[in-house]
């Protein structure tokens, strides 16, 4: 529950609101409790055919009585004790002693009959005065009564729940834009580890169970109880010993709800992490869609959603069997609770007394069966908004479970973490460099901080030193798993190294702020990645302040001029989802557009050319000749192609891990035999497809 109340700090924002919906919820309560007080006059006239002003000059007579014999009982008590005197002997002391204890009883027996007969009084001439004379027109004045009453309680409802679902909606949207803020926040390698689906679970089925408890919580948990509160006064002014009676079984219903929540709590969180789980194979099977298709795997994956279902179906029936069964159990121990008061009432209207031996029950001579009426009507009253409390109960436990996992992922903190004394950082001019790095991927999926402890992580990187001087073009190249791309990527700080250092001009990257970092580098990755908007608004996506003459400047550069212009709307034609509507080669000149740009000190090419054709190739390493002077440039490749090598400076080969050499083409091809091979296959490649 310690993660539900964090939620507050975003609902305080809005407290007016949930101030005045508090308050409407107490008229609520105060008109249920009106309703319910009607039983009492309509019983007395229609079933008893007594009047309103008869039943008050009988319960003013009542009261005198009880005024006069209580005042009687005091003053024989007070001259009992002047009898005593001043004696100090141990019986004296015992009687005087017993004498105060009856006194003290008397005297407040003697203010509550005085409150009762100035209240009577009050009402002979204050409120009875204007009720209608008749019998049947008493009757219809409070049916009138109750419709007028019903109408304002449901008024003061709608007003509830609107105040309320506008407090639930700004806060959810407040969590959402901290969620969102939150991960933008987390480095590459956190995120990539929890994965798409599940961040996509949190933002979307976790926030919506979260708000569904926070309305239940703002509307009926408080709602509910006040209506419940007004039914227990009501109880407690027509006997309260007998109200007290019923509460006997309030410490068993406490417990029977405690271990209930523990377990609905417990399947909550397990039901959402297969919610997750269903995610992710709908943004698997989605995402490789033509896979699926082209493989006839459809059944395959039929199956996998199927299971899933079936597991989330499992764990959600255990919720809601024993959500089921906190209904009627409410239901019994509410029936069990009135029992316990009716039978002792009864015994005393059918008996025509007042005490169950010698025990006195009613603040009276006898309780009549208005008055037991009304006391059952109250506890009836009371049922209600347990029984509907009871049906929240499940959801305020899912709501608690979202919340563990919503503030879990608050929680997090980022593996790349800004400086706290930021040095400057000027444009790159001197030197990138590599000092004896060593990194290993944290390992598996954890919501805490302890990934990156794992000591069984392969090693990924290991004792790699490198030095680029600014301006040079090197190509780092090397085969699958090599590390080649782990490596370059340590430069906007994706991820961070275990050990070593990664410099710019003498600089540690880790002292510098990670905007300041980050502004001097551009990279166009294997896997472009375009945005569902226009061509104009991807490139831009660099330099936001561009103006329209930089933008088709770096197109230009980019060789993706003569393409654009070519479309019917030119710069303002929609790239689609991750630029579906564009070809490969169009969509990495787009995003080597974006990256020019940006003017960047630094630029990274990670695979940029491996999947598109060789004219679209030979297209972009034209633009890159021109482009790269002036610039540290890092070419990651699998394999060299002749058409960069006339604009390459040096050449790092990097094996399991480790960078084995580093050299011009001429030099590696006659030492580096790793090299030797990755260049042939390529020559082979080139003479096959030609």
């Amino acid at each position: 529950m310690d993660s539900f109340w964090r939620v507050f700090p975003f609902v305080w924002p809005h407290r007016r609101k949930v101030l005045i919906s508090t308050v409407f919820a107490f008229l609520v309560a105060l008109f249920w409790g009106l309703n319910l007080s009607a039983v009492f006059p309509v019983v007395k006239v229609l079933l008893q055919g007594q009047g309103l002003n008869e039943y008050v000059d009988a319960e003013i007579a009542l009261a005198k009585d009880e005024t006069n014999t209580k005042t009687a009982k005091l003053k024989s008590l007070d001259e009992q004790l002047e009898k005593l005197g001043d004696r100090t002997d141990s019986r004296a002391a015992n009687e005087r002693i017993r004498i105060l204890k009856d006194r003290s009883r008397q005297q407040d027996k003697l203010s509550s009959a005085s409150n009762q007969l100035m209240m009577m009084r009050w009402l002979k001439s204050k409120v009875l005065p204007l009720l209608p004379k008749d019998s049947f027109d008493m009757l219809v004045g409070i049916l009138a009564f109750l419709v007028v009453a019903t109408i304002l309680k449901g008024l003061s409802v709608f007003v509830q729940e609107s105040l309320v679902g506008s407090v639930v909606e700004l806060t959810v949207m407040g969590i959402r834009r901290r969620c969102f803020r939150k991960v933008l926040e987390l480095d590459y390698q956190t995120i990539a580890l929890d994965g798409t689906s599940e961040l996509m679970s949190r933002f979307t089925y976790d926030l919506t169970i979260l708000g569904t408890g926070l309305k239940l919580l703002g509307g009926k948990v408080i709602r509910e109880p006040l209506k419940a509160a007004a039914c227990l006064c009501g109880a407690f002014y027509v006997s309260w010993q007998l109200t007290l009676l019923s509460m006997l079984f309030v410490p068993l219903a406490g417990l029977v709800f405690y271990r209930i929540g523990r377990k609905l709590k417990q399947a909550s969180h397990r039901m959402m992490e297969s919610m997750s789980r269903i995610y992710k194979t709908l943004e698997e099977t989605l995402d490789a869609f033509k896979i699926v298709i082209a493989f006839n795997a459809a059944g395959r994956h039929k199956k996998r959603f199927r299971s899933e279902n079936e597991s989330y179906y499992a764990k959600a029936m255990r919720i809601v069997k024993v959500d089921a069964l906190t209904s009627p159990s409410t239901e019994v121990l509410g029936m069990l609770a009135a029992m316990i008061a009716l039978l002792p009432g009864a015994y005393l209207v059918l008996r025509s007394t007042n005490s169950i031996w010698g025990i006195r029950l009613v603040s009276g001579s006898a309780m009549d069966v208005a008055e037991l009426t009304l006391l059952y009507v109250f506890l009836a009253g009371m049922i209600d908004p347990a029984r509907k409390l009871s049906t929240t109960y499940a959801k305020l436990k899912r709501a608690t479970a979202a919340a563990d996992r919503i503030f879990q992922f608050l929680d997090r903190e980022t593996l790349v973490t800004q400086p706290k004394k930021p040095k400057a950082m000027p444009r790159h001019r001197e030197s990138v460099e590599f000092r004896n790095i060593c990194f290993a991927y944290a390992n598996g999926r954890s919501m805490s901080n302890s990934t990156a402890d794992d000591d069984n992580r392969p090693s990924v990187l290991d004792g790699v030193s490198l030095k680029v001087n600014a301006g040079e073009v090197i190509v780092v190249v090397g085969g699958n798993g090599s590390g080649k791309s782990t490596l370059v990527n340590l430069l906007p700080r994706f991820f961070d190294a275990d050990s070593g250092q990664v410099l710019i001009d003498d600089v540690d990257i880790t002292d510098v702020r990670l905007r300041a970092l980050r502004s001097q580098i551009s990279i166009v990755t294997q896997e472009t990645l375009l945005f569902d908007d226009t061509i104009l608004s991807n490139i831009s996506y660099g330099k936001l302040n561009a103006s329209r003459e930089e933008i088709e400047e770096a197109a230009r550069r980019a060789n993706a001029l003569p393409f654009i212009e070519q479309l019917s709307a030119g710069f303002d034609t929609p790239v689609g989802e991750k630029g579906q509507r564009l070809s490969g080669g169009q969509r990495q000149r787009v995003a080597l557009a974006r990256a020019m740009l940006r003017d960047p000190s630094i630029l990274i090419l990670d695979e940029a050319t491996s999947a598109i054709d060789a004219s679209s190739e030979r297209l972009i390493h034209e633009a890159l000749r021109d482009f790269v002077a002036g610039r540290t440039t890092f070419l990651i490749t699998h394999s060299v192609s002749p058409s960069i090598l006339d604009f390459v400076s040096r050449i790092a080969v990097m094996d399991e891990g480790h960078l084995i050499a580093v050299g011009t083409h001429e030099e590696l091809i006659d030492s580096c035999p790793v090299y030797q091979r990755l260049f042939q296959a390529q020559v082979q490649q080139g003479a096959s497809a030609a």
